[in-house]
Formats: structure tokens, sequence, C-alpha cells
């Protein structure tokens, strides 16, 4: 009794049925798990309980539709903003999504997993993180612009930015007063860089880089 009363509380918000008791099975088969799951399939579940309980971290699990996925990106922002001391991992559909998360997060996490991991190496990966120190520091902020810079010039981040509100090619054009050909150029340069082939797996990487950033502004379009 004295040993679940010393374990701390981690909530898992995630809206598949199947993959909650997955994560589940995870946290029960360690032997020396020292957390007790919380198991949430909306995120407005979770943030009442917040209310009647402390959390020490949050498992969020990106849903695949991008409406309810962008909620979770803002989610998750606002929880580093109000709640510094949670740990926040993420759970991502697959490894393309995880290390797009990974590389573009604006907003530290401590850990991005894949579905796509073998149970033994998801298992490890996540009670590390759980456990594991914290590197989140004064300067995680400034080296993601630097590294963001390395990564991406402004105007294949403007471009992304654009893309996240839905403007079109020639729509973007017009905004950043370039020529179409030159702004498609750009897309397909960002698509090599960040690993991505096709426009879905660009919009995901424009939402990573929008939603989980706070203070971004929306861009207003210019209409004739």
């Amino acid at each position: 009794m004295e040993n679940q009363s010393a374990k701390r509380n981690v909530a898992l918000v995630e809206k598949c049925f199947m993959s909650r008791i997955g994560i589940q099975s995870l946290f029960n088969t360690d032997a020396e798990n020292n957390y007790e799951l919380h198991l949430f399939s909306t995120r407005d579940e979770f943030q009442d309980a917040m209310t009647k309980m402390a959390f020490s971290a949050v498992i969020f699990s990106l849903s695949s539709i991008r409406k309810d996925r962008r909620m979770g990106l803002i989610c998750l922002n606002e929880l580093a903003t109000n709640f510094p001391g949670m740990r926040r991992l993420v759970i991502a559909d697959d490894e393309v999504e995880a290390r797009l998360i990974g590389a573009l997060s604006p907003s530290p996490l401590d850990g991005v997993l894949s579905k796509e991991a073998a149970l033994p190496e998801l298992q490890e990966a996540l009670f590390s993180m759980l456990s594991g120190t914290r590197r989140i520091n004064e300067n995680t902020n400034n080296l993601w612009y630097l590294n963001q810079s390395r990564m991406l010039s402004p105007t294949e981040r403007e471009i992304l930015r654009f893309m996240s509100h839905g403007y079109s090619m020639p729509q973007i054009a017009v905004e950043l007063e370039r020529n179409i050909k030159t702004i498609r150029a750009h897309k397909f340069n960002v698509m090599s860089k960040l690993g991505v082939n096709s426009d879905a797996g660009l919009l995901n990487a424009a939402d990573i880089l929008l939603y989980l950033r706070a203070g971004e502004t929306h861009p207003t379009l210019h209409t004739a």
C-alpha cells in the first residue's frame, strides 16, 4: 500500500481503445513500475482530471485527423507554459511523424515515441523518458532557433506557415512577392530536407512548427 501511494500519476491521452490497452500493458508488465497510469480518450477529460489530481507526466497520442492533431499540439504547448514541471511525451503514428516532431518541435518535449516500434523497445524508451534526467533548460529555445536556421531558410519556414493556414502555392507567391516557380522550388527543397514525400506530410510538419510554438500569429491573406 505504501508503494502504491508513492507512485507518480501519469496521464495517457489516446482516443483509440486498443492503443490505450496496449500502452497500459507496458506499465502492467514492468516489474519496477513507479507510475500510476490514468487513461483519457479526450483532451477535455484529461484537463478536467487535472483539477482533481497532480500529474508528473502526460503521454499524448496525436490524432491522424488534422483538426484533432492541431488541438493536441496546442494542448502540449499550453502545458509547457502552465505546467513547466510536467513531463510531456508524444506518441506518433509512425517513425516519419516521430522524427518530424523530434526535429521540428519549438516547444521542448521530454520524448517522442513511435507506435511502429517493437514493444520491448517502446517500453524501454517510455520508462527511460519518464524517469531520466530532464535536459530541458533555458538554452533549449535558443538551440531550437539555431537548428531551424540551419535546417530551413526563413522563406521555407514562411511557406510552411502559410500552408498550415490553407494557402495555395499561388497565394503564397503573392504574399511573399515571389515567382510561383520559386515558391514551388522552395516547397520541394523543404520536402527533401524533412524527408517527406507528400503534401500531407508537409502539412504535418507545418502544423508541428506552428501549433507547438507559443505566440505564433496567423498570417492575413491579402485579397484584391
